[in-house]
């Protein structure tokens, strides 16, 4: 009988919290940038913005996939 792997367990939980924060951010910056168009900072707050949305996917997924791996691995 397997057992679930708890060191990889808790990699996962910590992408998942770690993508927390950018899954707020992101799309606040985005939506920021969008609605300050005629500004001189438009191009690096929308890129902070991109940046910082993928980021969230990126962890959201390599975090559930560690999950998964920890559970049925």
């Amino acid at each position: 009988m397997k057992h679930t792997n708890k060191k990889v367990l808790s990699k996962g939980i910590k992408y998942l919290a770690a993508a927390l924060p950018l899954v707020m951010i992101g799309p606040s910056v985005l939506y920021s940038a969008f609605n300050n168009q005629d500004k001189d900072l438009y191009i690096l707050i929308l890129i902070l913005g991109i940046i910082a949305t993928f980021a969230a996917i990126f962890l959201m997924f390599k975090g559930i996939i560690t999950i998964v791996k920890s559970m049925f691995d």
